[in-house]
């Protein structure tokens, strides 16, 4: 996935606003680590492509503000069995 960071932070971007996905499902389904998502996604993507870094800041911010409810879930799934 080395090459063009432009193009590769772009793609990152469409992924995660077309599936809704978290900055750690976008690391494994590109098979780059997660701070390399953040830092594509917060720091070269506002340099070329604003519209689409005001998308994708969106969805990151609701994945945020939910992210402790997944939590709950994923503790209470952990200790039930399921």
């Amino acid at each position: 996935m080395k090459g063009n960071i432009e193009e590769r932070a772009c793609r990152l971007a469409l992924y995660i606003i077309e599936n809704r996905a978290t900055v750690r499902a976008a690391a494994r389904q590109f098979g780059i680590s997660k701070s390399t998502v953040h830092k594509d996604l917060s720091e070269r993507l506002p340099a070329f492509n604003r519209p689409l870094y005001l998308q994708v800041k969106g969805v990151l911010e609701e994945n945020k503000a939910e992210r402790h409810i997944r939590g709950g879930i994923a503790t209470r799934k952990k200790y039930k069995g399921i």
